[in-house]
């Protein structure tokens, strides 16, 4: 049931419920890790609290974990260094009614949490505030390395030591204060319906994670059914007077073509590894994923009908990193983007995602993101690259790929 307080008027009683700001504002100000929400094609938004010290860094076995949230750095052996937020605290908020689940759990950090939240909903409802201004934080030779890391990439393709590798960059802007990441959320949400959403705060590293992904790694509902997909290739999904294009208007290089269906090999491969035949393979089809289109397939499989319910953990393991983020051969892959990439991916193109949340786990590949640490934000952008690859036209393909935050950010 809600915790609401009741204030009886002359005629009429009014309930009080806390807002995902108050709540937002009280993990941040205690320190309680929390993740905020909202999963392709759905109405509602979810808020979990975790009350702890530290997050544990567990094994991404999906049967095994309780309901939460996972975040998993780019390099994760194994999938043993994934961060966990367990749902403590659980919100739902569908329009303007709010679901609460609460656990007994009693430490000081629910006690300040929830005190946290009485203050909160007790003081007067503040005014939604103008976007904060930004700007670019100059990095005068950027693009040259990263034009020269992808000339010599496909020099390397080219002698056959590599068939795809992604190279990515980052993007540095400067708030003039620290932005309302729950109102830059619903910004998101509204302008990418068909995106993961998704706002997380990790106070250890004193930072808040933002991003709006269109690519999904694995998932598992609560009828049994997994799905992945394949996405890649790049472009801009209006055209050159700005009018939004129809899906039917996309032309795809035979480079795009060859680097989605790399991507699409892999997820067959993976199947083929572990003996499952019985998939549904759609597609490829052009998909809209904000200012950008894709190419997109999708996979499903009903793991009840072939008895693996293990199977959204196995394929995680053999997916992560995908060749979308990192390239093949793999382990080729990640050695030439540790040498030639001059900064830590960190959480960029790893995976994050609510599990075992009302009996389903969707994790998606950490894309489209940025990282805030106070007023400064540090975007990710990545371009895959084949032998075909042009240095100029990867540098724009990542300056399209940041501007799926800035755009909004601007709004």
């Amino acid at each position: 049931m809600l915790n609401m307080e009741l204030y009886p008027t002359s005629s009429v009683t009014v309930y009080t419920q806390p807002t995902a700001l108050d709540l937002w504002r009280a993990a941040y100000e205690t320190g309680c890790p929390a993740a905020l929400w909202r999963l392709p094609n759905r109405p509602e938004k979810h808020l979990i609290i975790h009350f702890g010290d530290e997050l544990p860094q567990l094994p991404a076995d999906l049967e095994d974990l309780p309901a939460g949230f996972a975040v998993s750095p780019f390099h994760n052996p194994d999938n043993e260094r994934t961060l966990f937020l367990r749902a403590d605290a659980h919100y739902i908020f569908t329009g303007d009614e709010v679901d609460e689940h609460v656990s007994e759990i009693e430490n000081k950090q629910a006690d300040a949490f929830r005190q946290a939240v009485d203050r909160l909903m007790a003081a007067p409802a503040s005014q939604p505030t103008a976007a904060p201004l930004f700007t670019d934080v100059s990095k005068p030779d950027e693009q040259r390395r990263f034009e020269a890391a992808v000339a010599e990439a496909t020099a390397r393709m080219k002698q056959g030591e590599m068939r795809k590798v992604v190279i990515s960059r980052t993007k540095t802007v400067q708030f003039s204060t620290e932005p309302d990441v729950v109102q830059l959320f619903d910004k998101l949400c509204e302008a990418y319906p068909t995106a993961f959403v998704s706002v997380v705060w990790l106070p250890e590293r004193r930072q808040v994670w933002i991003s709006a992904t269109p690519e999904r790694l694995v998932s598992v509902d609560a009828n049994g059914i997994f799905k992945t997909v394949s996405l890649a290739g790049t472009q801009s999904a209006y055209d050159a007077d700005g009018r939004l294009k129809q899906t039917s208007e996309a032309a795809w290089t035979q480079k795009e073509i060859e680097e989605q269906a790399l991507v699409g090999r892999y997820i067959i491969e993976c199947f083929k590894k572990i003996r499952l035949r019985e998939y549904i393979e759609e597609g490829p089809k052009t998909a809209i994923a904000g200012n950008l289109m894709h190419l997109k397939s999708d996979f499903t499989v009903d793991t009840k009908a072939v008895n693996f319910p293990q199977l959204g953990t196995v394929m995680l393991r053999l997916l992560h990193p995908t060749s979308a983020v990192c390239g093949m051969p793999r382990e080729t892959a990640k050695a030439f983007i540790r040498h030639h990439e001059t900064h830590d991916r960190e959480l960029y193109s790893g995976f994050l995602g609510p599990v075992n949340i009302q009996s389903e786990s969707h994790l998606f590949v950490h894309i489209r993101c940025l990282k805030l640490e106070g007023q400064t934000a540090t975007l990710y952008a990545g371009a895959g690259l084949t032998e075909d690859s042009i240095p100029e036209r990867e540098w724009h393909e990542t300056e399209m790929k940041c501007q799926t935050l800035l755009r909004v950010m601007n709004d």
